[in-house]
């Protein structure tokens, strides 16, 4: 298996689940790990365990983002490794959505992943290294009843994940998108005891993601998809 290449990793959008995952497997990968979310301090604990840093940043704000990549650039050095891993839902009737929140959702979903990849490719461009990923979802590809804002968002940041890819990648720049077709395990979503693993592991996932970051470049992947192995698409 090729060896890790990379030194740094900073995470956008950290929770409890995928994004803890990856902040877990990336340091037990050699990496440093800084992580970012609007309400910083709750990422105190997991931070701790990593051996990391936690950042509060709204992705959506262009002077935010800005400031955490110069706070992590100080603190480990530029990130050579930037995961994007928000979003924003909201639902309903298409002539029932809040105009507000359906802004609010492509501008989460999408607009914080290009504000994001901007800052990032501004520091990995000069050495020609770096990886740049982007969390999909099923909506990636697939538009929903009643999840007009979602599909909107997640089709945008699809493509913007395709044009770096296609602009960065020559320049040494690896891009990933990753489709996540499938509900993600949790506490909260625990899988049925007559449909073992119909839900992703997000341990699981992380490695998906390890697994890209690891791709020899005369074979990088600019997208993935997982999904449970009983899962139709």
């Amino acid at each position: 298996m090729t060896e890790i290449a990379y030194r740094t990793a900073l995470i956008v959008g950290v929770g409890a689940g995928l994004s803890a995952s990856l902040a877990r497997l990336f340091t037990k990968a050699g990496m440093k790990v800084a992580l970012a979310a609007r309400r910083g301090g709750e990422l105190a604990a997991l931070a701790k365990e990593v051996g990391g840093r936690a950042f509060a940043c709204d992705a959506t704000d262009r002077a935010q983002v800005a400031k955490l990549f110069a706070e992590v650039e100080s603190a480990f050095g530029a990130p050579d490794v930037v995961v994007y891993n928000a979003s924003y839902r909201t639902r309903g009737p298409f002539v029932e959505l809040d105009p507000d929140e359906v802004a609010r959702s492509i501008t989460v979903s999408a607009y914080g992943g290009f504000l994001v990849a901007q800052e990032a490719a501004k520091r990995m461009l000069p050495r020609g290294h770096g990886a740049i990923l982007f969390t999909g979802a099923s909506a990636s590809v697939k538009g929903y009843p009643q999840s007009a804002p979602f599909a909107m968002g997640k089709f945008a940041l699809r493509g913007l994940a395709q044009s770096l890819a296609r602009e960065l990648s020559p320049q040494g720049i690896h891009v990933g998108h990753v489709v996540i077709d499938g509900g993600i395990r949790s506490a909260r979503r625990a899988d049925p005891p007559d449909r073992p693993d119909s839900t992703l592991d997000p341990d699981a996932i992380a490695q998906a993601y390890l697994g890209l970051l690891r791709q020899e470049r005369s074979a990088w992947a600019w997208e993935i998809e997982v999904r449970p192995w009983v899962e139709r698409f």
